[in-house]
C-alpha cells in the first residue's frame, strides 16, 4: 500500500514512539522509510553585534541536534533490519519543511507525534501536526 514513508522528529518521546511505529510500518509493507528533523533558523537581529552565538555556532548546534534525532530513527530501523535515510532541513515552519520534503521525496505516507495539546492551547497555538494534517495532500498517520 505504502511504497515511502516519512517520519518527522523532534527528538522528543513521543517522536520517538512516531518512528518506531514508522519502522514497523515500513517493515510489515516492505516500504522505503525516510527521517527528517527540522532545524531552526538563526534569529537574526538588527544589533548583530549583541547576537548571544554567533551564526556558524548556532548553525553546527543545531544540525548536530538535528543529526542526533534522525540518528535515532535510523538506529531504531537498522535494530529491525530496515535501512532508513535521514534528512535534516532548516525551516522557520516545521509544517512547510516537512510537507515540501515529502513532495519533494515522492512519500506517499508521513507519519507524525501527537503532543496532545487539548483545550485553548491548541486552539490558539496548533501544532504542527496539526498544520500538516491540515495542509497535506498526502495521507499522514499521527501516534499518541
Amino acid at each position: 500500500m505504502y511504497k515511502r514513508i516519512l517520519v518527522s522528529t523532534d527528538g522528543s518521546e513521543i517522536s520517538r514512539k512516531a518512528a518506531a511505529s514508522a519502522v514497523a510500518l515500513a517493515k510489515s509493507m516492505g516500504a522505503e522509510l525516510l527521517a527528517i528533523s527540522v532545524k531552526e533558523p538563526f534569529p537574526y537581529s538588527a544589533i548583530s553585534e549583541m547576537q548571544p552565538v554567533p551564526p556558524q555556532e548556532f548553525f553546527d548546534a543545531q544540525e548536530r541536534v538535528a543529526r542526533q534525532r534522525v540518528q535515532g530513527v535510523v538506529d531504531t530501523a537498522k535494530a529491525e533490519g530496515l535501512a532508513c535515510q535521514a534528512h535534516t532541513v532548516e525551516a522557520l515552519h516545521p509544517w512547510e519543511a516537512i510537507l515540501d520534503h515529502a513532495k519533494n521525496q515522492n512519500v506517499d505516507l508521513i507519519v507524525m507525534a501527537s503532543h496532545g495539546r487539548r483545550g485553548l492551547s491548541a486552539l490558539l497555538l496548533g501544532s504542527e501536526t496539526q498544520k500538516v494534517l491540515t495542509h497535506s495532500a498526502i495521507p499522514v498517520l499521527v501516534v499518541k
